[in-house]
């Protein structure tokens, strides 16, 4: 009876068990801590099933785990029994399932999530949602590039989920569409207080290239750095440091991209305002020079007030040289104001003006007919150009360069290097031209030879050579040449034999000329003007009297 009995209660207890419905494997289930042993809390999660959890699974990145003994938790049964008889079981997967059920809920309604950032992966870093793990790109971290996201780490803040997929795992959040949702509100309310013209106290954030950006107490106007002083500033940093606290202008607001212009110059007076009266035209001043460009160097007069001397007027001499190779930047130097336009903002300098012409002081000191001495610097088709004082330059022109020979052969024998002697013939000042001669330095053997001698004049010549084609003669020194046809009136006479060398003959100048150095002579053109004034004294080609006559005549009369 007793063994019937203890039957049938196995019996039952048996159909019970079996009447009890196991949980799913790949479901969250209640459990309760039971004891914690050797790093894992060992759980009872009902159904007669018990599994263990690693302690660490219990803590959010970064922190100790809270977990005790009598504990009820929610974890995650993966299997219903593992080769020891136990359940396996996870509290992050069941912390996981959880988190994607209200993140999924909270991406469908747009709802910000709070998380923590606790590690840093390639392209950005890994944040912590309660339980499931989210993917933060760098670009989404603030709204500025950051460099430091140390002091972000491990602080719980507000996130915005931009893309999940819970098949695969995936979560992308962001920090800067929240930062910039509360930042548009901010400054929109800030913008709504400013108004242009009004002066207000900023805090320098961040300094770039082209400006500085002023925290005006929850938005940024940006300072430009044409707008910080009225002088030229190369870099922001020159005047600006950050976290220093300015006083600036509102130049600009646009209401509707909210960006805000700022200056500090315009809490300054303008020095263009006295430009004219301080810099007058012709008058010579100090300045520094703060930047070369291809055409000119800008010079700073006064703090916000620059001038610009154009490559033309740099050098008296230097035509087609950089301006970097006359001047170089911060060198003081001397200019001369040329000219002023306040409405334009412009100040034309020269500083070749403050020194003296280089053409009009050798004008000065080597007047025409003065001898110079120079080193040949070029040789061109139509001259020398000789190096003078004061790097300037002198051309000797072809035909200044011999009497003797045509410039043409007389170039050949000078080379580039060469220091010759010449003659100042001319100096135009305004043209910036000096005129050399080198033959001047000689006696014109040509215009001593035939001083007093004009076209008609009867002068005497010596025979010095007799040639079929007539004969050479010389006068005081000058060779001429008198051709057969030349040698008499009559044909028959026109035979050069009957002269011979040393005699001396009578001819009459045909022609003198100074460029080509030659003196035209004829015995021909003697008898025959000797002739027509024989006839006219003497007689006449009607009255019937001989030539031989009226010579004759004329001979005894001349007694």
């Amino acid at each position: 009876m007793c063994a019937k009995a203890t039957m049938e209660e196995f019996e039952a207890l048996l159909n019970e068990s079996f009447e009890i419905d196991t949980p799913d494997e790949g479901s969250v289930v209640k459990g309760k801590v039971i004891a914690i042993e050797a790093g894992q809390a060992i759980i009872d999660v009902g159904y007669k099933m018990e599994g263990r959890v690693d302690l660490k699974e219990f803590a959010a990145p970064g922190q100790t785990p809270e977990i005790a003994v009598g504990d009820e938790v929610e974890v995650y049964l993966d299997r219903v029994e593992n080769a020891r008889g136990e359940a396996v079981i996870s509290r992050e997967k069941a912390r996981r399932e959880e988190a994607w059920d209200r993140l999924e809920k909270a991406y469908a309604s747009e709802e910000r999530v709070d998380g923590a950032i606790f590690g840093r992966v390639k392209g950005g870093f890994t944040v912590d949602l309660g339980g499931a793990v989210a993917f933060l790109p760098g670009s989404q971290v603030d709204v500025r590039p950051v460099r430091d996201a140390g002091p972000l780490m491990g602080m719980k803040q507000p996130f915005q989920i931009l893309k999940m997929d819970r098949r695969r795992g995936n979560i992308v959040v962001s920090r800067r569409a929240i930062l910039e949702e509360s930042r548009a509100e901010q400054r929109a309310e800030v913008i709504g207080n400013l108004t242009e013209g009004q002066v207000v106290d900023g805090v320098v954030k961040n300094i770039t290239e082209y400006g500085a950006f002023v925290d005006l107490g929850g938005v940024d106007g940006l300072l430009h750095v044409t707008d910080m002083a009225w002088r030229r500033v190369n870099h922001p940093s020159e005047i600006l440091n950050i976290g220093e606290t300015v006083k600036v202008q509102v130049i600009k607001i646009n209401k509707e991209t909210h960006r805000i212009s700022l200056g500090m110059k315009q809490l300054q007076s303008d020095p263009w305002d006295s430009v004219e009266a301080k810099f007058p035209l012709g008058s010579v001043h100090k300045g520094r020079v703060t930047n070369i460009t291809d055409y000119g160097a800008f010079v700073e007069l006064e703090a916000g007030v620059e001038g610009l001397v154009h490559v033309s007027e740099m050098s008296w001499t230097k035509k087609n040289v950089h301006p970097g190779k006359i001047v170089s930047t911060s060198q003081e130097v001397d200019v001369m104001v040329l000219e002023i336009d306040s409405a334009k903002r412009r100040v034309s300098l020269g500083l070749k003006q403050t020194q003296r012409n280089p053409w009009e002081v050798f004008a000065e000191k080597h007047p025409s007919g003065s001898v110079i001495e120079g080193e040949v610097k070029n040789i061109t088709e139509f001259g020398l150009f000789v190096g003078l004082e004061n790097d300037i330059d002198g051309m000797v022109h072809l035909s200044d360069l011999s009497w003797e020979s045509r410039g043409e052969e007389a170039i050949q024998s000078y080379r580039k290097g060469d220091v010759v002697k010449a003659a100042v013939t001319e100096v135009d000042v305004e043209k910036e031209r000096i005129s050399l001669s080198i033959k001047a330095l000689d006696a014109d053997t040509f215009s001593d030879a035939v001083d007093g001698v004009k076209r008609g004049s009867v002068i005497t010549v010596t025979i010095t050579a007799i040639e079929d084609g007539g004969i050479e003669v010389d006068y005081n020194g000058m060779k001429s040449f008198i051709r057969r046809s030349d040698l008499a009136r009559d044909r028959a006479d026109q035979r050069p034999e009957r002269f011979q060398v040393g005699d001396h003959v009578d001819v009459r100048v045909t022609n003198v000329d100074s460029k080509t150095r030659k003196l035209g002579v004829s015995i021909k053109a003697r008898e025959i003007a000797e002739e027509k004034e024989a006839v006219e004294q003497y007689g006449s080609s009607d009255s019937g009297a001989s030539l031989g006559d009226i010579l004759g005549a004329a001979l005894k009369g001349q007694k």
